[in-house]
């Protein structure tokens, strides 16, 4: 997970940035991604030592779970921008959604490592 979690920071970094220079500057609301992608960045380097995994990648979880809860609004008015309806901000829009699919996605793949991990220590407890 600490390899997955450093390239989500990576992509919300890439994000956070894509959307400020690519809306001319106008606000740096536009770098919310990049605010959540460097610290699981730093959370994904810092769970390459095998003594911080646990530590680093549960805070990741809450982070990425902070991003989606953050950002699903824009997730639910994507159907009204691929339909070409009225929004006031729809690179907005795009850059929430954008963001609340990628948490939403990391968030699983975290759930899914802490079933495995955990049916892991339960079997090698059991033989």
């Amino acid at each position: 997970m600490a390899k997955i979690t450093i390239g989500l920071g990576l992509v919300l970094i890439a994000l956070g940035l894509g959307s400020y220079f690519g809306t001319g500057r106008a606000s740096v609301t536009a770098l919310i991604p990049a605010f959540f992608g460097l610290p699981l960045l730093l959370l994904g380097l810092v769970a390459l030592n095998e003594r911080m995994r646990k530590t680093a990648i549960h805070i990741a979880v809450v982070i990425g779970l902070l991003g989606f809860a953050g950002t699903v609004s824009g997730l639910m008015k994507l159907p009204v921008l691929l339909t070409g309806g009225e929004l006031a901000r729809p690179a907005a829009v795009a850059v929430q959604a954008a963001m609340a699919i990628v948490c939403f996605v990391f968030v699983l793949l975290c759930v899914w490592s802490f079933i495995k991990a955990r049916r892991a220590s339960a079997a090698q407890r059991d033989s």
